[in-house]
């Protein structure tokens, strides 16, 4: 089960997901995605109650990130996700711990 809420700001989207980022659910979050660029305005997908996620859906955000949708998460498990997607990581320069032990992380995930 998967619930997304778009919020349309003055100058920016925030699609908020909360559930699971698995199956049926990725086309639903990417159609809402496609729909959000479309107004030419900056999209933020934020992680907030994130359950689970598989490998497509991994897949999704590393395509959604390529178009320039910026990433926001909320706890551990998907901010650690959020970080390790960026293209920037790398095993010699390891995640800042910070943004874990605040339980929220914002990257830019290129």
């Amino acid at each position: 089960m998967i619930r997304v809420t778009k919020t349309e700001e003055q100058s920016r989207t925030l699609i908020t997901i909360d559930g699971e980022l698995s199956g049926d659910s990725l086309t639903v979050v990417e159609t809402c995605c496609t729909q959000a660029e479309a107004k030419q305005k900056p999209v933020y997908l934020f992680l907030r109650d994130v359950t689970t996620v598989d490998q497509a859906g991994t897949v999704l955000l590393r395509r959604l990130a390529a178009t320039g949708i910026r990433m926001l998460a909320n706890g551990l498990y998907t901010s650690y996700l959020v970080q390790t997607l960026d293209a920037g990581y790398t095993a010699q320069e390891p995640p800042d711990a910070m943004d874990y032990l605040s339980g929220t992380a914002t990257r830019r995930i290129r």
